[in-house]
């Protein structure tokens, strides 16, 4: 795949953007302090309900995502807007005169950066249960029942989110509207439609409300809804009134969130000024 009589590769875009992105300090902080939050907030949580009779260390396994899933996110919003922040992209577009080639190579490497981080959280996140685990003489048994999978999830869905990161970086190509979109998809909007569904209450006990319906339908549409899915045990019930889309169906939605913004912001940048 070459550029238009340059000699322009696509390994060669990748290598090029996987430079940029390994060469900042940025980058290598954001990893570190994603790890640790994961690890130290999966501790807390484990030390905190490990006096509870029916403990299980493996159910606090995902305590530290809320937090850590920000680590992702602004490393793909980084990502995304760095050409267009810094002004990078005249340069980048006369190098590979094939636009769509920079933002595909970019994909490729934030993906091939955020895998072995989301990786290391996971890891983080393990080796944290064990102190409260041991500390109630319990076995911590990664390989049972639906954990291997629930472990996979949380990598997937820690690297879908540089992804959806990046993607709208893409598109706004401007820091700080992007990083307050996805913090708001991901973390503001879920608070608040909980917040409506709990000052609104539900007529009779048990009953399911249509504020609750439709809160509840969009909490699980949302990135955060719908990747949760991902990480959520095999025998987990859905959200009361929200669709029952399950790990594959949650994650089809999270990978539209990434790829739909991306495939805008490839056509925004062939068809309109990079400016």
């Amino acid at each position: 795949m070459s550029g238009r009589g340059r000699g322009v590769t696509f390994a060669g875009v990748v290598a090029g953007e996987w430079g940029k992105l390994t060469g900042l300090r940025s980058t290598w902080w954001a990893a570190l302090v994603s790890v640790v939050v994961s690890g130290a907030l999966t501790y807390v949580s484990a030390e905190a309900s490990s006096g509870d009779p029916g403990y299980e260390p493996l159910g606090d396994l995902t305590a530290g995502l809320v937090l850590t899933q920000l680590g992702p996110l602004v490393l793909g919003v980084l990502v995304g807007t760095g050409e267009f922040s810094t002004g990078g992209f005249r340069s980048a577009f006369v190098a590979v005169p094939r636009r769509w080639l920079v933002p595909a190579a970019q994909a490729v490497a934030v993906a091939g950066f955020a895998l072995p981080l989301a990786v290391g959280c996971v890891a983080a996140a393990v080796l944290a249960v064990f102190p409260a685990a041991s500390s109630r003489g319990l076995p911590v048994d990664l390989g049972g029942g639906s954990v291997p999978w629930e472990l996979a999830g949380m990598v997937v869905f820690l690297t879908g989110l540089a992804l959806f990161g990046f993607a709208v970086g893409a598109l706004v190509r401007r820091v700080v509207p992007a990083l307050v979109a996805v913090c708001c998809l991901t973390l503001v909007l879920p608070v608040v439609l909980t917040l409506a569904v709990e000052s609104g209450g539900a007529a009779f006990a048990g009953e399911v409300t249509p504020q609750e319906r439709a809160a509840n339908t969009v909490m699980t549409l949302l990135p955060s809804g719908a990747g949760g899915l991902l990480v959520m045990p095999s025998d987990a019930l859905p959200v009361a009134g929200g669709p029952d889309l399950g790990a594959v169906g949650g994650g089809l939605v999270f990978a539209a969130w990434a790829l739909v913004p991306f495939g805008a912001a490839v056509v925004r940048l062939r068809l309109r000024d990079v400016t």
